[in-house]
């Protein structure tokens, strides 16, 4: 394994393996999906919620489409969670998440517009009662 010597060469990795897995950034104007990455949520399982994120919009080769995680967001009992952020739209919360689950909040909400309203935080959607 090479040894990183600089700071730039760390961040020339960084941009290389986001771009290797699909996690882009300051692209304006793109949906965004956004994964939990707390301590809770990587122990909930959102690891394996963003390989999933990543995977099926890359798989639908979605360029508009920015993905991304964050920190924690206190809402342990919930996690792992996802946030898709649709320009113009009220941002929608989904909780207790899984591959499976992103398959389908991915084609429904982010190709197809609707949100998956049983996975979000509440079960309703402000909007889409």
């Amino acid at each position: 394994m090479k040894k990183i010597a600089n700071v730039e060469e760390l961040n020339a990795m960084r941009d290389k393996l986001k771009d290797k897995i699909g996690i882009r950034h300051d692209v304006p104007n793109n949906i965004q999906v956004v994964v939990g990455m707390g301590t809770c949520g990587i122990a909930a399982g959102a690891p394996a919620v963003l390989s999933a994120v990543t995977k099926e919009v890359g798989r639908l080769n979605l360029q508009n489409v920015t993905v991304a995680h964050k920190g924690c967001q206190g809402n342990c009992e919930n996690e792992p969670i996802v946030e898709v952020i649709i320009p113009g739209k009220e941002p929608v919360t989904y909780v207790n998440m899984n591959s499976q689950k992103v398959t389908k909040i991915i084609g429904e909400h982010v190709v197809g517009g609707k949100p998956v309203v049983e996975y979000s935080k509440y079960g309703r959607i402000k909007g889409f009662e």
